[in-house]
């Protein structure tokens, strides 16, 4: 088996992300496969997306389902029909067991209690809100659609709907952003009392209104040692306040880590359908054509799928290849390793489990990358143990410089 692994990816229970390309309106800063203003193509885009997912869980022959996160974009712009539809091909097409993590993103200024209710109704048993920031001028730059009252009142409803495991989105080190903006944000989202909170350093990416302000001279660029600030304030706020910093962004109530994400930073394997959705088998990466339009096209035209032809996730490869698959690449020993030191010391608690890599690669990553290690011990940047190998807290505002080291 490639990379040295013992078991490929029908070993592992499903990990599914589902992408929601639609949003009601696109922040500036936002990079990702959304659109707004595409209202007319949800019935028949839905319909595509619930017929690729019960062919996909039919190839893969009803496997068991480990977590389902519905992202995007924003999946509660649509209708509770189109949701319902969605979540009950995922019920057919797998095996869900009892203790799945089942998430579904959500925008405050986008629900109300009874799409809560039809989430929740559903199977949906985690929320993650895109409060993004509790300050008003700070939503209004953000081109949010939603105020402060909207995030309270949507936690309020979550609650009403049977909801016990709530995430808020937040994002830090907007231009010049004052000390007390950021801890009065977290003060506020502290008092919903989340079981999860995650916290996003504003980035300028390429190609978006944010990074043609900062161009023009409108908006002044992000400044990283104001976010190095930020990051710190966070950390003592919600330390103090009893949550688990587990991963880079990411605090959570000791026993809510997202179970979903958990996969990506153990580089684990994971299916991804809908526009723009990636894909991992442990062999090969590969990624979905990013068009709404086109992925409708092609998922509603793609033929049967093949009975037979190499294991249930080579099937299901070779069937989205021919249809709605973008592109691919195959993913080397080498490279799979390094994915794994980089990605699993995002997980700061955890890190990466020396058993763990052995059993999937044969090989010690403190003996496969030596130099590495020792050079990054001695800049006090990693700690190591016989379990695993871990960031130190130095480390965590650059983390970039130690993951360049494995690359």
């Amino acid at each position: 088996m490639t990379q040295g692994s013992t078991h490929g990816p029908e070993a592992y229970p499903v990990a599914l992300y589902v992408h929601i390309p639609f949003c009601a309106r696109k922040c500036p800063y936002c990079d990702f496969n959304t659109y707004a203003g595409m209202d007319a193509l949800y019935d028949a885009f839905v319909q595509a997306l619930v017929r690729e997912i019960r062919l996909a869980g039919e190839i893969l022959g009803r496997p068991a389902l480990r977590t389902l996160f519905l992202g995007g974009g924003t999946p509660t712009v649509l209708a509770a029909r189109h949701l319902e539809a969605i979540l009950i091909a995922v019920h057919d097409a797998f095996n869900i067991a009892p203790e799945a993590e089942l998430t579904s993103e959500a925008n405050p200024g986008t629900v109300d209690r009874a799409k809560f209710h039809t989430l929740r109704d559903l199977g949906i048993n985690r929320l993650s809100l895109g409060a993004q920031s509790f300050d008003p001028e700070e939503l209004r730059f953000l081109g949010r659609i939603h105020d402060v009252q909207d995030i309270a009142r949507a936690v309020e409803h979550a609650r009403a709907s049977g909801f016990d495991n709530i995430n808020l989105d937040l994002i830090y080190g907007l231009p010049n952003q004052p000390p007390d903006t950021w801890e009065r944000t977290l003060r506020q989202a502290l008092s919903l009392a989340p079981e999860h909170i995650s916290c996003y350093a504003l980035t300028v990416e390429e190609d978006t209104p944010l990074a043609r302000w900062v161009q023009e001279g409108r908006v002044s660029p992000t400044n990283d040692d104001l976010q190095a600030e930020r990051y710190a304030q966070a950390m003592d706020i919600l330390g103090s306040a009893g949550y688990t910093h587990y991963e880079i962004s990411n605090w959570a109530r000791p026993g809510r880590e997202c179970a979903h994400n958990l996969v990506y930073w153990r580089n684990e394997p994971y299916l991804g359908l809908g526009p723009g959705a990636h894909a991992f088998d442990l062999r090969r990466r590969w990624w979905t054509i990013r068009s709404p339009r086109e992925y409708t096209a092609r998922a509603s035209n793609a033929h049967p799928p093949p009975a037979s032809g190499g294991d249930a996730w080579e099937r299901l490869f070779r069937w989205l290849a021919e249809s709605t698959i973008a592109g691919w690449e195959a993913i080397s020993l080498e490279q799979g390793q390094g994915e794994t030191m980089v990605l699993g010391l995002r997980l700061l608690q955890e890190g990466v489990e020396r058993a763990r890599f052995r059993a999937r690669f044969g090989q010690d990553p403190v003996q496969r990358y030596r130099e590495q290690v020792e050079r990054l011990v001695a800049w006090g940047l990693l700690t190591v143990d016989e379990a695993r190998i871990r960031l130190t807290p130095r480390a965590y505002p650059i983390a970039n410089r130690v993951f360049v080291e494995f690359i």
